[in-house]
C-alpha cells in the first residue's frame, strides 16, 4: 500500500515553503514519525515526519523547490520496510571493513614514518568541528555522510552550522587546504556567492520595512542594578531549589516592562493604517539568537506570569531555538519586544522596532562603573538601556517616562514585587 507524504497545512501568513534538505533517499527504510525532510518558511524550519513505517519509494520535489500547502512531496511503500534495512545493514558492514593498507616500497629494516604534528592537529580540528555541531547539524552530517571538516564554516567561533551543511550539499566544494607555515604568495582572492535563506531574507525585509515605514527615534538611560544583583545573590539559591531554574536578569526586565506598559499604554499599542490599537494585555517578545538569525518568541500574557514562569519559558524557547524546534505559533504576535545585546558584550546600541509593534527595549552589558551615590563616588553594576519607538504615535515624553519607570523599578525591585 502506498502512502502520500504532503506539505503540512501552512498558516495563512505563510504562502509557501522551500525544501531545505531531504534526510532520506529513495529506497531507504523509514519509521513512523521519523523526520523525512526540512521545509524552510519565512520564519521557521518545519520538519515533515513519516506517516507510517515503510520504504521511501519516490521523492516528488527536490531540494531547493518551492512548495505550497498539501503539495505532494514523496510516496512511501507501507510494509516494505523489511528489505530496506537489510540493504542498509549490508552497506554499513561494507563501510565498516578496514580499507586495505597500501604497501610502500622501502628498504628492509626501514622504520615506518610517524604521523606529523600537522596531520595530528588537522585530526584534532576535524574532531572539534564535529563535536561543535548542533543536534540538528549533527543529524544532517550523519544522514548525508558529510565530513564537517570539509564544510566552510560561517558560525560563531568558526563553528559549522546546519545551514552551512545544507548549502554544502547544494553546492559541494573542494576542501579548504590547511594554512601553510609560510605566508602564501599573493594571488587571486576567492569569493563565494550564497543565496540568503528564506529566514534571513525575511529578517532583511522586515528590517527595511521598519526603517522605511516607521518614524523611529531612540532614547537612552542607565540603571544601577546593585539591588537586583544583591537580591539574586541573596535568594538565587533558594529560588533555584524551589523552582528548578536559575533566577536571571531577564525576568526582572520582563516584569518591569509589564508594569511600565500598564502605566504607559501607548508604548504597548500598534498602528493599523490610520488607527491606533491599544492592547489590554502584555505579550512580550523576547529576542533569541539562532544559527539562522534573530527570532522573537512570545511570552503570552506575561503580565500574569511569575518570575519562575518567565525564566522557564525563556529557557524553553532558547532550547527549542537551538534545536530548530520553534513553531510559527511561538513567533506570531507580541505587543512589545525586549532584546539583550549584553549577552554578546554590547555596551550601547539602538535596537530596531519590530512592526507592527511600536517600541522595543534594548538591554546591554552590565559593567562596574564609578557613580555618585549620596555624594559618594562608588563602584556600581551599571547597564545602559535604550528604547526605540515609533514617533508617529509615541511622543518623546511618553518614551522617556516609560524608560524612567523601568529604571525606578529595577533600582528599587521591592516596588516591582509589590506591583508599584
Amino acid at each position: 500500500m502506498t502512502i502520500e507524504v504532503k506539505v503540512p497545512v501552512l498558516p495563512e501568513s505563510v504562502s509557501d515553503a522551500t525544501i531545505a534538505s531531504w534526510h532520506k533517499k529513495p529506497g531507504d527504510a523509514v519509521k513512523r514519525d521519523e523526520n523525512l525532510v526540512d521545509l524552510e518558511t519565512d520564519k521557521v524550519v518545519l520538519e515533515v515526519p513519516a506517516p507510517a513505517d515503510g520504504v521511501l519509494k519516490e521523492i516528488k520535489q527536490d531540494t531547493g523547490a518551492t512548495v505550497t500547502s498539501q503539495q505532494l512531496l514523496a510516496v512511501i511503500e507501507e510494509g516494505a520496510a523489511a528489505a530496506a534495512p537489510a540493504k542498509a545493514e549490508a552497506a554499513k558492514a561494507e563501510a565498516a571493513k578496514p580499507a586495505p593498507k597500501a604497501e610502500s616500497a622501502k628498504p628492509d629494516g626501514a622504520q615506518p614514518i610517524a604521523p606529523s604534528k600537522a596531520s595530528s592537529q588537522e585530526g584534532d580540528d576535524a574532531a572539534k568541528r564535529a563535536a561543535d555541531l548542533s543536534p540538528a547539524g549533527r543529524r544532517v552530517a550523519t544522514e548525508n555522510k558529510i565530513d564537517p571538516s570539509q564544510v566552510p564554516a560561517t558560525g560563531r567561533d568558526g563553528r559549522v552550522t546546519k545551514e552551512d551543511l545544507v548549502n554544502f550539499m547544494r553546492n559541494p566544494q573542494a576542501p579548504t587546504p590547511a594554512p601553510s607555515a609560510k605566508p602564501a604568495p599573493s594571488g587571486p582572492r576567492s569569493e563565494e556567492r550564497v543565496a540568503m535563506t528564506r529566514i534571513r531574507a525575511k529578517i532583511a525585509e522586515r528590517l527595511m520595512q521598519s526603517k522605511n515605514s516607521i518614524a523611529m527615534l531612540t532614547s537612552f538611560n542607565e540603571i544601577n542594578l546593585a539591588k537586583v544583583v544583591a537580591l539574586r545573590k541573596e535568594l538565587g539559591e533558594q529560588f533555584e531549589k524551589a523552582n528548578g531554574i536559575k533566577l536571571g536578569f531577564m525576568s526582572f526586565f520582563v516584569k518591569a516592562a509589564c508594569e511600565a506598559l500598564k502605566r504607559h499604554p501607548v508604548v504597548n499599542a500598534s498602528v493599523d493604517g490610520s488607527d491606533i490599537i491599544y492592547h489590554g494585555y502584555q505579550d512580550i517578545s523576547v529576542a533569541v539568537s539562532t544559527e539562522k538569525g534573530l527570532v522573537t518568541p512570545v511570552l503570552r500574557d506575561a503580565q500574569s506570569m511569575g518570575f519562575a514562569e518567565i525564566e522557564k519559558a525563556i529557557a524553553s524557547f532558547a532550547k527549542k531555538a537551538r534545536e530548530g524546534g520553534l513553531t510559527l505559533d511561538d513567533l506570531q504576535g507580541g505587543t512589545f519586544t525586549i532584546t539583550n545585546g549584553g549577552t554578546f558584550g554590547s555596551l550601547f546600541s539602538t535596537p530596531i522596532v519590530n512592526p507592527p509593534q511600536s517600541a522595543i527595549l534594548g538591554m546591554h552589558a552590565i559593567k562596574e562603573r564609578a557613580v555618585v551615590d549620596n555624594g559618594q563616588v562608588i563602584a556600581a553594576p551599571m547597564m545602559y538601556v535604550a528604547i526605540s519607538y515609533d514617533h508617529r504615535i509615541i511622543d518623546g515624553k511618553d518614551a522617556v517616562l516609560f524608560l524612567v519607570d523601568i529604571k525606578n523599578q529595577l533600582e528599587n525591585p521591592q516596588r516591582m514585587l509589590l506591583g508599584m
